[in-house]
């Protein structure tokens, strides 16, 4: 973090071994006929990029050609327990600051084409192996008419291959071009980092709820016109003078960062338990086994505040530290000891389908979670 993040990028060769064979292609092509998944299929064509948005059945990705396209999967992390463990091997980050983990599958020849992002991205290489170029140039000026967002002058300055374990860190604006050797597949660990504008527009929105502005417009001291259609510039004084009550407060802030920040994305749906225990029952059970968070659940803390899927709570101290701790590892393990304001709260997320009782491992599982 000291010398790379968002300064330079960082190359570490087998850093990350245990997840090669984590997604396959059959996982991503499986995935890219979901409805509630997000996929794309990117190839040039005659020195032109095409973009398809899925769903895709499986016999239409089996046309393709044999070289030459990308099939990218986003918020894989969501969907399969494996990419959301290789998304656990960044939480020296705040998970804050974490997006998802796009999952790329590319035949011989696939890439993007040369781009840059606005954001910090990891990228991790799967099965195969694949042909980095990196360039910290100036100039990035984008192609026009294009659906894909490549760069008109691309002058690479660095190159490597990664192989399966390597994992390449690339700071924000750096521009790269990554060509596929052979079938491959690539884990892309993007961050979020909206714009002021964008922070701006949705604060403002976030606002509107909250606003309490006082009084009405008057002009008493109005005076008869011979130009009505000119806007009297003491109409731009009230205006101003009316406008400048509005005001937000740290706690405001607090509130809209924490409930933007886990707002579950347009097509997340959280699915509500087949079975649904009583709430004591669901208390005994999750006392024996414990719980864990959805996959698609987004849970961030700020001191006693508490903010899972674009909701906001109060808690108390100790109630709060339990909390975060279920945040921070997504997984309160057994015994597990809560009050009844508490247990209340994870009974009505449990029903709502943010967080499920911890299923036992099995020797298998286990096994792998010890190595």
């Amino acid at each position: 973090m000291r010398q790379h993040w968002q300064k330079k990028p960082l190359l570490a060769r087998t850093a990350l071994p245990e997840y090669t064979n984590a997604v396959t292609r059959d996982d991503l092509v499986a995935l890219a006929g979901r409805s509630d998944v997000e996929s794309r299929i990117i190839r040039q064509i005659s020195g032109c990029w095409k973009v398809q948005h899925g769903p895709f059945k499986r016999s239409a990705i089996a046309r393709l050609p044999r070289s030459g396209w990308t099939l990218l999967v986003q918020s894989v992390d969501q969907v399969l327990p494996q990419a959301a463990r290789l998304l656990r091997e960044f939480a020296f980050i705040p998970y804050a600051r974490l997006d998802d983990v796009m999952v790329s599958y590319a035949a011989p020849g696939g890439g993007v084409g040369p781009h840059f992002d606005s954001y910090d991205v990891f990228l991790v290489q799967g099965q195969g192996a694949r042909r980095w170029q990196v360039s910290h140039q100036r100039d990035l000026e984008l192609v026009d008419d294009s659906p894909v967002k490549i760069l008109r002058n691309f002058r690479p300055q660095r190159e490597w291959v990664l192989e399966p374990g390597d994992l390449l860190y690339l700071p924000p604006a750096w521009a790269h071009n990554g060509v596929s050797i052979g079938d491959c597949i690539t884990y892309s660990i993007g961050f979020r980092a909206p714009s002021a504008h964008e922070l701006g527009s949705r604060f403002l929105e976030f606002l509107q709820d909250r606003m309490a502005l006082r009084g009405m417009y008057a002009d008493p001291d109005l005076k008869a016109t011979r130009t009505p259609g000119t806007i009297p510039p003491a109409m731009i004084t009230r205006t101003s003078s009316m406008l400048q009550q509005l005001r937000w407060s740290e706690t405001d802030v607090v509130e809209f960062v924490g409930r933007d920040l886990t707002e579950p994305k347009m097509q997340v749906v959280f699915d509500r338990p087949s079975r649904t225990f009583t709430p004591e029952d669901f208390a005994k059970r999750a006392t024996r086994k414990g719980l864990k968070l959805n996959l698609r659940t987004r849970m961030l803390t700020y001191g006693r505040r508490i903010f899972i899927n674009g909701e906001s709570y109060s808690c108390g101290p100790a109630s709060a530290r339990l909390l975060s701790t279920l945040a921070d590892a997504r997984e309160l393990a057994p015994p597990l000891r809560t009050d009844t304001r508490t247990r209340r709260l994870l009974y009505d997320w449990y029903r709502a389908g943010y967080i499920t009782l911890h299923p036992r491992k099995s020797s298998g599982e286990r096994r792998m979670q010890e190595s």
